[in-house]
């Protein structure tokens, strides 16, 4: 199923590498915040925005991302 999503992404030189759903803009926002205070590598940053995905059902009844559509 294919949805936009607010999402955290990290992005190692420029790629994206991981990403998770956050259920609100401001705790996405408070995400990054923390990671950028706790991360060491200097080609690693971190972006909040919403993005079209495909989603996928986890076992336990959770949603992930499975592909990313296209970024706002």
């Amino acid at each position: 199923m294919i949805e936009t999503v607010v999402a955290l992404l990290m992005l190692v030189n420029n790629e994206i590498m991981e990403h998770r759903i956050q259920d609100k803009m401001s705790n996405c926002l408070k995400g990054k915040r923390l990671a950028e205070r706790t991360n060491t590598g200097d080609n690693i940053a971190y972006k909040c925005g919403k993005v079209k995905v495909e989603l996928e059902e986890n076992i336990d009844g959770s949603k992930s991302i499975k592909k990313i559509v296209s970024s706002e």
